[in-house]
């Protein structure tokens, strides 16, 4: 009987090791694919960067309204680079701080990446909105005499470098000599690049039927293939591997894998759902005041907790309205009296919003 009983209790020892590891496997693969995804849509926006030589900004210098209109059009780029040109612009004066405002209310960072994967319909809708919002807080802000206010900071975080002037990104006769002598980095990137396609194709990653998530996963990773196959060793040392790979990897797939780790164990063993639905008035408090930490990662637990049914949709765009990634950094880094009263202005803008939202049900 000694002997049954722990024959069963060895079995059950089993069969939960195999539970936990199976729970965490898929995590894993979550938080992979997601990884995956966001790496290869900043790898394009980096492309794209380099290709129009940063001069997307020159036209609106002298706009103060044509201003909010490019702020909120850089904001609304998934991920930092449009943040971080508006910033650099603010801060050499040639744009105001109602433009600056917008931006950071565009913005998501890149949780906008992450949204766009795991809650599709629902990012476009929430961007679609702080898009809209962005433009009108910096029109009226520039009714008043401080939205016009400029100011000048030696900083500069442009991703473009004085040497991408002669940076040609599609050279057709410098492929072969450059992949006879690949490098690691290209050999790194080119490998994801297939091993990502082939495992879309085989459905072991992303949906297991054609649809058009499948059919955008495939586009985006043949694209990536096609960038990596071709870039010059500057471009690809240089941004590829030097400005996402290295900056953002590492940082997107831990905190994806940690917030997803934190929310499934909360809803699937500490039951957290009851708590949240009877408290979503806190829940977004603290949505808005996490929105002002000037950092990609903790964001990512609303994006989980919206995608999971446990919070309705007007608190995970109250923090989207507040928060704005790591692309105030540079910001908070030479001037803490911007990022405050940016900061301010879209933390109210933020609650309001979240406010309303609940009051209506939405």
């Amino acid at each position: 009987m000694q002997d049954h009983d722990h024959y069963t209790s060895i079995i059950g020892e089993e069969i939960h090791f195999e539970n936990l590891f199976q729970f965490l496997a898929d995590i894993f693969k979550h938080t992979m694919i997601i990884t995956l995804f966001v790496m290869i849509m900043m790898l394009l926006i980096e492309y794209l960067t380099v290709q129009t030589k940063g001069n997307w900004s020159k036209p609106v210098e002298k706009n103060p309204w044509l201003q909010v209109l490019f702020a909120a059009l850089m904001g609304i780029i998934p991920g930092c680079l449009g943040v971080y040109i508006v910033v650099a612009l603010f801060a050499h004066r040639i744009i105001n701080f109602a433009a600056l405002v917008t931006v950071m209310i565009a913005t998501s960072g890149d949780e906008a990446f992450i949204m766009l994967v795991m809650i599709p319909e629902k990012a476009l809708i929430l961007m679609g909105i702080i898009f809209t919002l962005s433009i009108l807080t910096g029109l009226t802000l520039n009714l008043f005499p401080a939205g016009k206010w400029r100011m000048f900071l030696k900083i500069n975080h442009m991703m473009v470098h004085e040497d991408d002037s002669h940076c040609t990104c599609f050279d057709p006769s410098q492929i072969i000599p450059q992949l006879k002598k690949i490098t690691f980095e290209r050999a790194i990137l080119l490998s994801g690049g297939l091993l990502f396609t082939i495992f879309i194709l085989s459905g072991d990653l992303g949906p297991e039927t054609w649809n058009w998530k499948k059919i955008i996963f495939l586009i985006v990773s043949l694209i990536e293939v096609f960038i990596v196959f071709t870039v010059p060793d500057h471009f690809l040392n240089k941004h590829l591997w030097g400005h996402v790979i290295r900056r953002h990897f590492l940082k997107v797939f831990i905190w994806t894998f940690g917030a997803f780790l934190v929310i499934h164990i909360g809803l699937e063993f500490l039951h957290l759902e009851d708590w949240l639905k009877d408290n979503f008035m806190s829940v977004m408090i603290i949505a808005v005041l996490v929105g002002i930490i000037p950092e990609s990662g903790p964001h990512l637990i609303f994006i989980t907790l919206y995608a999971s049914g446990s919070i309705p949709f007007s608190i995970l765009l109250a923090n989207s309205i507040v928060q704005d990634g790591h692309g105030s950094l540079p910001l908070l880094a030479e001037s803490q009296k911007s990022f405050l009263y940016m900061k301010g202005i879209n933390l109210i803008i933020g609650f309001i919003v979240g406010l309303v939202g609940l009051m209506i049900g939405f």
